[in-house]
């Protein structure tokens, strides 16, 4: 079993990030989908994960030299890597849909829209994690995907909220 931390849109605010990644380890992979803010991250989250990590430049990425869309694999799974911005993310995800079928991608991970989505189509799974920092959906909590590669090579994707208490940072329960 292979765990997958996927985050987007924390805009330059590092702290809960690294919060995170240190409440949910170990993970086998960091994927963070755009409007990261800050270069280097990908050696800073790799550091304090022992992980490998992939990321992507979003709308508000001016530096750091992030591709726009990345692709790897996982187990035997293609997955595509993207912020959105690109491909136009304002009223559907049509767009991905197909950039999925030209790249022959069964799994899509995306950020932009601050809305945490967890939708499949057919072969394809779409996942946005939603936003660390400045989530956009009704219980305006801050979010993030978990995927998890099973033995067989069944990918599951859930969809986590978190909150800060007292005592530190909290995974809601499901």
């Amino acid at each position: 079993m292979k765990k997958v931390l996927v985050i987007s849109d924390n805009h330059g605010r590092t702290e809960l990030m690294y919060e995170l990644v240190g409440l949910v380890k170990p993970v086998d992979l960091i994927v963070h989908c755009g409007d990261v803010e800050v270069p280097n991250i990908e050696r800073r989250l790799s550091e304090r994960a022992d992980c490998p990590v992939h990321v992507v430049s979003g709308n508000n990425d001016y530096f750091g030299g992030y591709p726009f869309v990345d692709i790897f694999m996982l187990g035997e799974h293609r997955v595509l890597l993207t912020h959105g911005h690109k491909q136009k993310l304002y009223y559907d995800l049509t767009n991905l849909f197909y950039l999925a079928a030209q790249e022959q991608a069964d799994i899509v991970l995306f950020g932009h829209l601050h809305t945490p989505i967890i939708q499949r189509e057919g072969e394809v799974l779409l996942v946005n994690p939603g936003s660390l920092t400045y989530p956009r959906q009704s219980n305006g909590l801050p979010s993030y995907a978990m995927l998890t590669l099973e033995d067989d090579g069944t990918v599951r994707a859930a969809i986590r909220y978190i909150k800060r208490t007292r005592d530190g940072l909290e995974i809601l329960p499901d």
